[in-house]
């Protein structure tokens, strides 16, 4: 049932004379507390909150004076009083609320000071469950919402970053805050608890492996506004939810101008599917553009994949986005920065190849740290109107799955390598997919088409405008193997990579129509292999 409400209006300016600060994050707090003593604000706290602004030598009421009840539970139990929470929610120019405030003692708070305890990066360090749950603030967030939902009278701050902009607001209006300034500051704390409870809730839902939980909550925070979205006509911002995984959202941005949406969008694509490469193993570099890949290959170095990636598709190259599984060394920075290149990222960067990008002043240089595990567990969320559609990552590796040949003849061993390095790369390019491999570089790649016979035509002349550009006498896919992203609907499209030149194929099967495909694999000679797994990705 609603509460009705009473219509009383709210002020407009409202005078700060007692303020109440209990912080996790005590980043600027002791200037901020000097600059509210100097105004003539009260100041009133907690625990290590008061005991840093009192060494500090600024005057401040602890909080059990005002409630008269000392902390207890290892602090758990302190702001949860009457005392604090009517300082908070007395509607001040209601007779009713004002003469119980006089009946209690109760004195009114008007600017509340509160971040909350390190959920979000003790659960991100790994730390013990039980760490964790005593990490799950109670008394911050009721008194941010508390304060919020009264911002008619109070003023709150969550975090250190709108300490200057409350000093500057303070000093322009004669010691009060605007009305508008407070529900700014209301709608910022409203959005911060939001993302608090979203960030408990998901930890719970991984810990008891509740998959699709009934309620579901996302938040993150503001780490960028973005210029525009994927085009000029749309707003968009960078949201960060303190997942630890590397990539865009974690990584370092070394030089380079502000990345765009879409630079974000297609870098996250670049750097996951470089992740499918152990850099202990091989060099990889894979080049996106508009999130598919024009071009992935492995080498023994850096510099050789790099080329080899390249020859795939040199057109789409221009203007995309570079990712390595090593640290970017002076050799393959050298190579790259031959070609217009939006972004490179890789797990860290030599001195040398950081001075050779730098002479490229728009080119964004990114290091993570490490590379995002393919077989990582996590969640994918994607919005549809009126809801949200939530999954699982595509955590398969080729690696992992039981690969059956399903053909009167098995492929070569070398063919076996193609194979399993263009499934890789299939999981990765939208669907219908299709990418031809050899040599361990991507030959073609055929992406985002209705027909999956068309991925396939469009993938072989993409070869061939890559041979005839490199002066080949025939296309690359000749002697090459072919994936797909799943299985072929009918014999036509194995017959269009036939035509292509390849000779062996990896799929998932589990097609109708399955035994058609095959026998027509034999009746060209061709090595088939089945997956069981299928890589939609849209």
């Amino acid at each position: 049932m609603a509460v009705a409400a009473k219509n009383i209006p709210a002020p407009d300016l409202v005078p700060v004379r007692r303020a109440l600060l209990s912080v996790s994050d005590k980043t600027g707090l002791i200037d901020f507390a000097a600059a509210l003593a100097k105004a003539g604000v009260e100041l009133i706290s907690t625990g290590g909150t008061a005991k840093s602004i009192a060494a500090a030598g600024i005057a401040v009421r602890d909080v059990s004076e005002l409630t008269g009840f000392p902390e207890i539970m290892d602090g758990r139990v302190k702001t949860l009083h009457p005392s604090v929470h009517g300082a908070l929610l007395g509607v001040r120019d209601d007779p009713e609320h004002a003469a119980a405030m006089r009946e209690h003692g109760i004195e009114p708070i008007d600017l509340v000071v509160v971040n909350l305890y390190p959920f979000e990066e003790v659960r991100a360090s790994g730390a013990a469950y039980t760490a964790v749950v005593e990490n799950i603030d109670i008394g911050g967030p009721a008194m941010v919402r508390a304060s919020a939902k009264n911002h008619a009278y109070v003023a709150i701050v969550t975090e250190p970053e709108d300490y200057a902009a409350v000093l500057e607001t303070l000093a322009a209006n004669g010691g009060a805050l605007p009305l508008d300034f407070r529900k700014r500051l209301a709608a910022k704390a409203f959005a911060r608890t939001a993302a608090y409870d979203a960030a408990i809730s998901g930890w719970f839902a991984e810990e008891l492996k509740i998959e699709q939980p009934s309620w579901r909550a996302f938040g993150g925070r503001l780490h960028s506004v973005m210029r525009y979205g994927e085009n000029p006509h749309q707003s968009a911002g960078f949201y960060v939810n303190g997942d630890k995984r590397p990539g865009v959202a974690t990584a370092r941005q070394l030089q380079g101008k502000q990345l765009s949406y879409n630079n974000i969008n297609d870098t996250d694509a670049a750097y996951e599917l470089v992740g499918e490469f152990d850099p202990a193993r091989t060099a990889a570099v894979a080049i996106i553009k508009h999130a598919n890949p024009c071009g992935v290959a492995e080498g023994a170095s850096l510099r050789e994949a790099y080329l080899k990636a390249l020859a795939c598709d040199p057109v789409s190259a221009f203007g995309g986005i570079v990712a390595l599984n090593r640290l970017l060394d002076a050799e393959a920075a050298e190579e790259i920065v031959k070609t217009f290149t939006e972004v490179i990222i890789a797990p860290e960067a030599s001195e040398a190849a950081a001075a050779i990008v730098a002479a490229k002043k728009n080119l964004r240089l990114l290091v993570t740290g490490g590379l995002p595990d393919p077989r990582q567990a996590g969640i994918m969320v994607k919005s549809v109107a009126g809801g949200l559609l939530v999954q699982g990552r595509d955590n398969a590796v080729v690696d992992d799955l039981d690969l059956k040949v399903v053909t009167r003849r098995a492929p070569t061993e070398a063919e076996m390598a193609d194979l399993k390095f263009a499934f890789r790369i299939a999981k990765h390019v939208k669907s219908n997919a299709i990418v031809y491999a050899k040599d361990r570089a991507t030959v073609g790649v055929g992406a985002g088409q209705m027909s999956r016979v068309d991925s396939s035509r469009i993938a072989a002349r993409k070869a061939l405008d890559a041979a005839e550009a490199a002066g080949h006498a025939e296309p690359l896919t000749r002697g090459s193997v072919v994936a797909s992203d799943a299985f072929f609907p009918f014999a036509d499209g194995l017959l269009a990579a036939v035509e292509a030149g390849a000779t062996a194929v990896i799929q998932p099967g589990g097609s109708m129509r399955d035994e058609d495909v095959i026998k027509a694999a034999d009746e060209h000679g061709i090595a088939m292999v089945f997956t069981g797994i299928r890589h939609f990705r849209h």
